[in-house]
């Protein structure tokens, strides 16, 4: 291990080698381009926007979640507690302190939802797309295009786009590519892809992957099997596209934590399993009814359980266990997903173009527990609680552009109904000394369904758009609007709501102009206003309350809305590209949705509008070409995210919590990321650090977690034009840090198991050969 990090620390030595005479193309043909930039920071552009483009993806761990490559934009935080950003219970990201369930994401236009881990209306884009197949990914930080399939974005939107088939082609009607990737933990990657056709004409591609590592702490495993195919047929002047593929992804989950568990128990604590019998103690402690009563009220007497079993990982943990919430046997996320699309871009005329696409999405799943606090009923003292997903979406969005002189034209409009099934069970363990169960398969035969629901959600979303071209001078005007129904029927019923409530916003104005000062340099500015529409779920929106408090709000709550104001100036030469931009957020109607016991209990949530939070912020992010393959890149943000108002309780006027002046959670008021690469000849390599200052994880700001530095790196080789080697670290100077905060929810004040660690120091090692 410690060749391997003296070898990825002298990537920053390489920048002085003579480069060599011969100049080797890229494996991956979509990074040959000459001189492609990696970042564009979106010239001629009305608002703040960057894309990341195929070259910067590539150079990550193969089957890294393009998210992850996106984090070193201003105003972006991601976190995940895995190296490759894909463990979707940990995976979060946020943009000018909008948490996730307030941002849009799309692939190829197609709506993902909010991308969350029990998502309602979309998928995650990591199961919709393998990294190698993505052309680029672009970030809106503020309200994002009028023509984006969401209504959720009322803080940015991330586009992701699959590349073009033409782009895996090298030369003539055949390419393939070959990705073969070991590391630490046991990962194994391994990817495949055969692109047909011509350039010009009908071409496609076919792949597939499949990727599985050991968790860093604990035990257990995480692996995915994916499958896209891609095709492109062009019909004269029109051109025909059609999208397919399948996800299938198992993860056995990390424990969450919290900082007192974290001080108690060590960096590398997690679920006990596959050691059964500590799990069936712990349950049996909490379920012992005598014990509890003699111990003045606790399941572990004088609040400490010592134990000094079997090690976790290389570290034996003597126990200082205070509650069965510190450790469950097991859990995991299980997801299957099926999305396809067809559309249609063709011009009408010499003066207007029209396009439209159709998709469906299908996906089964289960989020699984193993909670003590309900036994099995054959004298087990724990069971497996799950949340159990079914969705079919169904949907279909086009727009026409028509150009009259300096104006262009355009409109557009979506719709989708979504029919999501949602039931929450518990499974039996076989036996109190066989679990008889694994984690990574679904389970059968519940004997109890404690609720379940069938959700429809009607949207239908418009928008209206003119761009002004006046030369150096481009003017953005426009609006959309939206309608969106949703409706709960009960299967079983509980303390969970039925009904029907909708939101809808027919005017939400978008105004911007672009000024082209010099040939280099453009200022740019804009106003923006959003809605977001209700979810549809009982683990999320109005629905996870209970019935009467459904009944009390479903005709007074109002949809959450933002107006964004935005002003940045940007420059554009060989030698340096960059943003200098500052933005102002009035963000009214914040629904809280306040937790209650943890997570595990899954007891109805109080929904209700808590008020305004106001941001201000300044972004900025530049790239330095200093020649002979040497770049630099900086980006730097400072977000000033508080809540305006306390929250009151609804029904008596009563206080809750006293939020005013707090700084919003999960926002961090400083991020800064520097990142330096070299790429001539057969050598390439990159090293990155990304600091976070402390973010906070109540409402009332009493607790927090502290800021960190992260450092990654790359190196490689490229033996011929179609071989090379790549090797990866991630947090290579192995520091201890939390990652995700917030999986558990936000609670108003005190310590909560609301955190997951981030992953430590690891290395991967990859082959790569096109053909």
């Amino acid at each position: 291990m410690r060749i391997t990090t003296a070898l990825l620390m002298a990537s920053t030595a390489i920048i002085s080698m003579p480069a060599f005479a011969q100049d080797v193309a890229p494996v991956d043909a979509a990074a040959a381009e000459s001189g492609a930039e990696i970042i564009v920071f979106g010239r001629g552009e009305t608002r703040q926007v960057q894309e990341i483009t195929n070259k910067d993806i590539i150079t990550l761990t193969p089957g890294t979640n393009a998210l992850k490559a996106i984090e070193k934009l201003p105003s972006v935080n991601f976190q995940s507690s895995d190296p490759f950003g894909n463990y979707e219970w940990s995976q979060r990201v946020t943009i000018r302190s909008f948490n996730q369930n307030q941002l849009g994401f799309t692939f190829d236009g197609i709506p993902l939802g909010d991308m969350s881990y029990g998502n309602h209306n979309g998928l995650h884009i990591t199961r919709a797309i393998s990294s190698e197949n993505i052309g680029s990914v672009r970030v809106s930080q503020g309200a994002g295009s009028l023509g984006t399939q969401s209504t959720g974005n009322l803080g940015g939107t991330i586009e992701t786009f699959s590349a073009d088939p033409a782009d895996y082609l090298s030369g003539g009607a055949y390419g393939a590519q070959g990705n073969l990737t070991y590391g630490s933990d046991e990962t194994w990657r391994a990817f495949g892809r055969i692109a047909l056709g011509t350039k010009d004409g009908i071409r496609g591609f076919l792949s597939y992957g499949y990727g599985a590592t050991d968790k860093w702490r604990g035990q257990g495993t995480q692996d995915q099997h994916m499958g896209n195919a891609k095709v492109v047929i062009p019909v004269g002047e029109a051109k025909i596209d059609g999208w397919l593929s399948y996800s299938d992804r198992r993860e056995q989950d990390y424990q969450d934590m919290s900082m007192g568990m974290i001080r108690r128990l060590g960096w590398k604590w997690d679920n006990t399993y596959p050691d059964y019998a500590r799990a069936i103690d712990y349950a049996d402690r909490l379920n012992d009814v005598d014990n509890i009563s003699n111990s003045g009220g606790s399941p572990f007497p004088d609040g400490l359980y010592d134990y000094s079993g079997a090690p976790f990982g290389s570290q034996v943990y003597p126990g200082n266990v205070t509650s069965a919430d510190d450790a469950y046997y097991d859990a995991a996320g299980l997801r299957k997903d099926w999305l396809g699309s067809i559309g249609l871009t063709t011009p009408l005329g010499e003066n207007a173009n029209f396009k439209i696409k159709g998709y469906y999405h299908n996906n089964s799943g289960m989020g699984l527990w193993a909670t003590p606090y309900t036994p099995s009923p054959n004298g087990v003292p724990m069971s497996i609680r799950t949340t159990e997903y079914d969705m079919d979406r169904i949907g279909a969005f086009g727009s026409v552009d028509y150009t009259i002189g300096i104006q262009t034209l355009s409109a557009g409009a979506w719709y989708e109904n979504n029919k999501f099934h949602q039931a929450r069970r518990f499974y039996a363990f076989a036996s109190r000394t066989d679990p008889g169960v694994s984690f990574r398969d679904y389970p059968k035969n519940p004997f109890f369904t404690q609720w379940e629901f069938d959700f429809t959600t009607d949207t239908f979303q418009y928008h209206v758009q003119d761009k002004i071209d006046l030369g150096t001078v481009t003017i953005n005007l426009g609006w959309k609007g939206f309608s969106v129904t949703n409706k709960a029927d009960a299967i079983v019923a509980s303390t969970f709501p039925e009904g029907k409530i909708k939101a809808q916003d027919w005017f939400q104005p978008h105004a911007g102009f672009a000024v082209e000062l010099n040939p280099e340099m453009e200022v740019f500015g804009g106003f923006t206003q959003v809605t977001r529409a209700f979810a549809s779920a009982t683990t999320t929106g109005p629905f996870q309350t209970n019935q009467a408090g459904f009944d009390q709000i479903k005709d007074d709550l109002k949809p959450e809305s933002s107006d964004t104001y935005e002003l940045g100036l940007r420059y554009n030469s060989p030698v340096f590209n960059g943003v200098l931009g500052a933005y102002f957020v009035n963000f009214r109607n914040r629904l809280n949705a306040v937790q209650v016991g943890s997570p595990i209990q899954g007891l109805a949530s109080a929904l209700q509008n808590v008020g305004k939070v106001r941001t201000i912020g300044v972004e900025a992010a530049g790239t330095v070409n200093l020649g002979s393959g040497v770049s630099l890149f900086g980006s730097y943000s400072y977000t000033d995210a508080t809540y305006r108002d306390d929250v009151i309780n609804s029904s008596d006027g009563t206080l809750v919590a006293a939020l005013k002046g707090k700084t919003v959670v999960d926002s961090p008021k400083h991020m800064a990321r520097a990142e330096l690469n070299y790429d001539q000849g057969p050598v390439f390599a990159r090293i990155g650090a990304n600091y976070m200052s402390k973010r906070f994880y109540s409402y009332t700001n009493d607790v927090s977690v502290p800021g960190r530095v992260i450092v990654d790196a790359s190196i490689g080789y490229r033996l011929t034009d179609k071989i090379e080697v790549q090797l990866n670290a991630s947090n290579l100077f192995d520091k201890k840090y939390v990652s995700t905060i917030g999986s558990g929810g936000f609670g108003n004040s005190g310590d909560a198991q609301t955190l997951l660690i981030g992953a430590p120091q690891q290395f991967f090692a990859t082959l790569k050969a096109g053909f």
